[in-house]
Parts: C-alpha cells; sequence; structure tokens
C-alpha cells in the first residue's frame, strides 16, 4: 500500500504566502525601492525555507506595483523547472494574460541559474535585480551572463549585491540545517 501523496502548495503567484505590501511608497526611489522589494523577496526565501526548499525568493514589479511573486517549490512540486523566478514569471504571466513581461523588473535573493535567466530574456524582463552571486550556478555574471548575451535578441539591465549579506546568510544555514 503506498502512502498519501499531499497536494502541491498553492502556486506562486501574485497573492503571496506571506503578508507584504502591494505597492512600494511613493517616497522611495532607487536603491531604497530596491531594498523595499528585495526584502519581500527575503520574506519568500524564508517561506521557502520553511516549506523545505532552498531559501530563494522572487518579486516580479512593474513601475511601483507587485504582480507577481514566486518562490523554490522544486521538491513539492516535484518538478526541477518550480524555482523561485519561474514560478513568478509563471504567475505573472497569467495576471498579465501575455508571456511578455515588459517594463518589469524581477528581484530575486539568488543569482538566477542558465534556465531561469533563458526565462528572463524570452519573457522580456526588463530589468534583474539581484541579492547573492552563485558562483556554481550563476548565468548573470559568475560563471557568464545569458541576461546580457549579444547573441540574444533581448538584454536586460542587472544590479548585484542588494542586501547579498541576509540573502547568503539565509542559504548557508538552511545548508548548513541539512548537514
Amino acid at each position: 500500500m503506498t502512502s498519501p501523496v499531499s497536494p502541491p502548495p498553492p502556486l506562486s503567484g501574485s497573492k503571496c504566502p506571506v503578508d507584504l505590501p502591494d505597492t512600494c511608497p511613493a517616497d522611495l526611489s532607487g536603491r531604497q525601492a530596491d531594498i523595499f522589494w528585495m526584502k519581500q523577496a527575503l520574506a519568500l526565501a524564508d517561506y521557502a525555507a520553511q516549506q523545505g526548499e532552498v531559501p530563494v525568493g522572487a518579486v516580479l514589479v512593474q513601475g511601483r506595483r507587485r504582480i507577481a511573486c514566486g518562490w523554490n517549490c522544486v521538491i513539492a512540486r516535484h518538478d526541477p523547472s518550480a524555482h523561485a523566478e519561474v514560478m513568478a514569471l509563471r504567475a505573472a504571466g497569467q495576471v498579465l494574460c501575455n508571456y511578455r513581461l515588459l517594463d518589469t523588473t524581477l528581484y530575486v535573493t539568488l543569482e538566477p541559474c542558465p534556465m531561469c535567466a533563458g526565462a528572463l530574456v524570452h519573457a522580456r524582463v526588463s530589468r534583474l535585480v539581484f541579492a547573492a552571486t552563485d558562483p556554481r550556478a550563476g548565468a548573470c555574471g559568475s560563471l557568464f551572463n545569458l541576461c546580457r548575451s549579444p547573441l540574444l535578441n533581448h538584454r536586460l539591465a542587472i544590479t548585484s549585491g542588494v542586501l547579498a549579506e541576509a540573502a547568503q546568510a539565509r542559504l548557508k544555514a538552511f545548508f548548513q540545517s541539512r548537514r
């Protein structure tokens, strides 16, 4: 007899599993706005860790409004593509009724891998802001830079290092708890 399989967690999406503001305060701009949104991504990374997933969170923003959010749910969904970035892009496509996510910025706590970087290019995301670099699999500057490749028909503006220490601390604590 097999044990019952628990249902997968809710899809990442515009409804975030943690209580977060939907808009950035009007008095925040530039780096302050980046920090505001990255704190939301870190809260989603914490949620992922609570679910037993690698603590990576993502928030997709258009203007001053959050369009979608995502968190790693690879294990719960038995889906190797269920990275935080991909989950946020999937949800945003549903919210905007378009696979092209023009004039958007993705905030994510870890530098995207090749799969996620490719998805960002195909979705035409305008800007990427990430916290921690990923020297093993980072495709936005660490190993190579897919998001800025002249071989592709779209390139993203990239800002790295926003709240990097906080993101690195979460990743380190998560993996130490697994050893």
